[in-house]
């Protein structure tokens, strides 16, 4: 073939094949926006058929797009849920049945009618979003009989719901309203699986709450498979009488090393995943630090150091773990807990097993800098509310008298004097157990062994427990957080301020009587004496007021009422320069006027009194009432 053709076939190939690069580049190219506008958005409607090569293409508007994707989203939905449909009408059934401005009698037809849709289906829609919601309004308004008919249905898939999401909530609400062998039949359900569900985020949310509607024995159930796995296995091998482990231990003659195993095996997950809000948990670990060795018990507190202890303080056995924490904590992990109690420390405060974990800082932590940076400068703004309310002044009480019995019950100070045995002892075997003579007594080292399993009191372990505690004076520290911080001063303020209001009040009565004697020890007494004058005079000009006439019932003078009388009668009694500033500023010269009802007990105060001062500067106008007969004073209360 000539040159020509060579060169001609060359071209139209060259040619060919850049048209069709070319057609590809257009290809792949995004589709332009049309007329150059930038608001304008491209449409992508059905394809083109073969003939309609030369028509333009038919675009939507953002209406039908809109109508046309929510069709694409409902045939989903239908595919993918099987129920979809049902759940559409059950959601405006309850739209309507939640109203508060709805009858009834209208009401019930509607929940009604929902149970009745639901009737077979219940357990396969109660993990649905909105059909756990039309549940739970369900079983809120039903009747007792169509509420055990769900209660029948849902009860063979307890264990299967518990960590759903949404059905949570259904099954508490169907635990609150169930009937005693319902709610046996629930706990008897969870039987082997506590533990399971303890490290499960909904599940033990589930476990709580049988845990805490249950009695004692059905308690003792669900705790008692933690311990062992003789106890899981084995349904009543531990009885009600036997509640804490170590007696389990020594009834059942288990093995500590291995009840030490299974419980620190279960333990640890659910402290590694943070679910610590719980009550259970919280006796499960109170318990495991009766037992634990060491080195064990020194790793859980370190665990619970930090932001845990503050989502555990609202229970008994919570604040007890706190206190545990605090004590047996190094100068850094207490510093960890004290800074994560940051911004939280009223909430705290005012808490009733919360304001124990305060009064035990104020009682070990020896930094008073920190404690007085953190928790003292967030009281002082709620001081008043403080003393108004019966757990919040009990932080203060703590400052002006420690550990009194009149202000902590029994129990308060049972809990300030924990310990974890393992930590405080010294010469004790770590892998003992409890074992006894054929007699039934222990022998002396058997002996040594059960106070190492035994959560022991301050007063059996006074070495080993103030070791564990602060180092500094109690007296120094005190002063230090109440006095030198300010706080003494700014409560002395609060009490001027409000002296009347405290003075009739069955709580803030109190704390202002401390305030009044300086507190233990006198510690508020050589550096605030100018303050408490000032205290005094307040409380006397409040006396100093005339007795309100019969017909002013709402204005009770404090002389007259009965909880002011008898906090004044104290202050007599225990305080002369208070008793002084009182005679003289309200009461010199009118004491006949008052020798009748709540005030005769204040006026025979002072003749009571051992300071010879006052006993001396009231008698000349008292002696005389004596006398009469008109004022009456015990002969066994008065003073040699």
């Amino acid at each position: 073939m000539s040159s020509k053709g060579l060169t001609s076939k060359k071209s139209t190939k060259r040619k060919n094949t850049e048209s069709s690069d070319k057609s590809d580049s257009l290809k792949s190219k995004k589709p332009k926006l049309v007329s150059g506008d930038q608001n304008v958005k491209p449409h992508f409607g059905k394809p083109k058929s073969s003939g309609d090569k030369g028509e333009h293409k038919v675009s939507l508007s953002k209406k039908e797009l809109r109508i046309q994707a929510k069709e694409l989203t409902e045939a989903r939905k239908k595919k993918r849920k099987p129920h979809y449909s049902l759940e559409q009408e059950l959601g405006s059934l309850w739209e309507k049945m939640r109203r508060r401005d709805i009858g009834k009698e209208e009401r019930s037809k509607l929940v009604s009618e929902a149970i009745r849709k639901m009737k077979g289906k219940v357990p396969e829609i109660a993990g649905s979003h909105v059909s756990s919601r039309v549940l739970q309004t369900c079983v809120k308004f039903c009747s007792q009989a169509e509420r055990d008919t769900i209660f029948a249905e849902l009860q063979p898939h307890f264990l299967t719901l518990a960590s759903n999401k949404y059905a949570v909530f259904l099954l508490k609400k169907m635990l609150d309203g169930a009937s005693k062998q319902q709610l046996a039949d629930c706990i008897s359900s969870l039987r082997g699986r506590v533990a399971r569900l303890l490290r499960h985020m909904f599940g033990s949310v589930v476990v709580e709450h049988a845990y805490h509607l249950g009695t004692a024995a059905q308690k003792q159930e669900l705790l008692a498979e933690l311990y062992s796995t003789e106890l899981q296995l084995f349904k009543g091998l531990a009885s009600t009488t036997e509640k804490r482990v170590v007696d389990i231990i020594a009834k059942l003659g288990l093995q500590k090393d291995s009840v030490n195993r299974h419980m620190a095996a279960i333990i640890q997950p659910i402290l590694e995943k943070g679910i610590v809000d719980h009550t259970i948990i919280h006796k499960l670990l109170i318990e495991y630090l009766t037992i634990a060795d060491k080195t064990s018990a020194a790793d859980v507190l370190q665990l619970l150091t930090g932001s845990l202890i503050l989502r555990m303080v609202h229970t008994r056995d919570g604040s007890r773990l706190a206190m545990l924490c605090i004590k047996h904590g190094s100068a850094k992990e207490r510093k960890k807990i004290i800074k994560a109690m940051k911004d939280h420390v009223q909430k705290v405060a005012f808490d009733q097993f919360g304001s124990m974990v305060l009064a035990c800082i104020f009682s070990i932590v020896d930094d008073t800098k920190l404690v007085t940076k953190i928790i003292v400068r967030e009281l002082e703004p709620t001081l008043k509310d403080l003393v108004m309310d019966k757990n919040g002044r009990r932080s203060l009480l703590q400052l002006l008298r420690p550990n009194s019995s009149r202000y902590f019950s029994h129990d308060d100070l049972a809990s300030l004097d924990l310990s974890v045995p393992s930590l405080c002892s010294k010469d004790k075997s770590e892998t003992s157990s409890l074992t006894k003579d054929t007699d039934g007594n222990e022998s002396g080292e058997e002996t040594k062994d059960e106070q190492e399993d035994t959560v022991t009191e301050h007063s059996d372990h006074e070495e080993n427990v103030k070791a564990a505690g602060g180092k500094k004076d109690p007296l120094v520290r005190r002063r230090e957080l109440l006095v030198n911080s300010g706080l003494a001063e700014s409560l002395i303020d609060v009490c001027v301020e409000n002296a009347e209001e405290f003075l009739k009040s069955n709580i803030g009565k109190e704390v202002l009587y401390e305030v009044a004697v300086g507190g233990a020890d006198g510690i508020l007494c050589p550096s605030l004496s100018e303050k408490l004058g000032e205290l005094y005079e307040a409380i006397s000009s409040v006396a100093a007021k005339p007795k309100p006439q019969e017909s002013e019932k709402d204005s009770e003078h404090i002389l007259e009422n009965f909880h002011s009388s008898r906090t004044i009668r104290r202050l007599v009694l225990d305080c002369p320069g208070f008793a002084s500033t009182l005679f003289k500023k309200a009461l010199s010269g009118k004491c006949r006027s008052w020798a009748a009802g709540h005030c005769s007990k204040i006026l025979s105060a002072f003749l009571e009194s051992e300071d010879l001062q006052v006993r001396e500067m009231a008698k000349p106008e008292l002696q005389v009432l004596v006398n009469e007969g008109t004022l009456k004073i015990s002969a066994s209360k008065k003073p040699e």
